[in-house]
């Protein structure tokens, strides 16, 4: 069977998007993973309605990606703030590949936004591509793709 006669209805890459595939999604997990915990933070930072921060704050809740913490100021009602889950994290890999590609085809005059940097050695990060024997900055060219044990049939 053929890439273009699997069915792609399993496939990770779409399951992902139907998750996190959106853009105010995707604005608010920057802001998370740069200390963003607080509705009204994330919906003055991003600049979304409230309806459209809460049903998607309601959904990465949902989906594990989000998890809520109760906090309370001093003379006010008790709120909830917004912490990535381990789930969530686990997408900055993600984020900093979108940015890395940002920053080579879509950054402005202005230059980056953010200079992330290995705290150690004070390197510029980026995203690479290994195998699990740790070669590592693949390229397509050096990488096989094979339908794997989940692939069926694409229904005609």
């Amino acid at each position: 069977m053929e890439w273009l006669e699997a069915s792609t209805e399993n496939c990770p890459v779409q399951r992902t998007l139907d998750v996190v595939g959106e853009k105010w999604t995707l604005l608010i997990l920057r802001d998370a993973v740069n200390g963003v915990r607080r509705f009204d933070d994330f919906r003055r930072h991003i600049g979304l309605s409230e309806a459209v921060l809460s049903d998607r704050l309601r959904k990465l809740t949902s989906a594990g990606i989000l998890k809520t913490a109760p906090y309370q100021e001093p003379g006010s009602r008790a709120r909830n703030e917004y912490r990535l889950t381990r789930k969530g994290w686990d997408l900055w890999p993600v984020l900093m590949a979108l940015t890395q590609w940002g920053e080579a085809y879509a950054v402005g005059s202005e230059g980056r936004l953010l200079d992330v940097r290995h705290s150690d050695c004070d390197a510029p990060v980026r995203v690479v591509v290994e195998c699990s024997a740790e070669h590592s900055a693949l390229t397509p060219g050096e990488v096989t793709a094979r339908l794997g044990p989940g692939a069926v049939r694409r229904r005609p």
